[in-house]
């Protein structure tokens, strides 16, 4: 696990705590806010990056299919394939091999 996730984790794990306290004074309840969000950003940035590692791999299995293994040259195909939308890489993936 990641440094980062166990921090958000934590912070989480405080956040529920201290929520659950009946006599939370204005500064209890600013902190809450701030770290709600920043939790919610590190959680969107992590999900956004899972889903980017998962195309980068669809496209190097995709790659491997016609070509085998990867090569540098095919290795530096992928980054810029995958600056495409999906169903544009995956219609370009097929005719690369020909």
């Amino acid at each position: 696990m990641s440094a980062s996730y166990v921090t958000a984790l934590l912070i989480t794990s405080w956040r529920i705590t201290v929520i659950n306290q009946e006599n939370l004074t204005e500064d209890d309840q600013e902190v809450i806010m701030n770290l709600s969000q920043a939790y919610l950003e590190w959680w969107e940035a992590t999900l956004q990056e899972g889903v980017r590692e998962g195309q980068h791999q669809v496209v190097e299995n995709l790659l491997r299919v016609p070509f085998g293994s990867l090569d540098d040259e095919l290795e530096q195909v992928i980054e810029p394939l995958l600056q495409l939308p999906p169903p544009e890489y995956s219609r370009l993936l097929p005719a690369m091999s020909c």
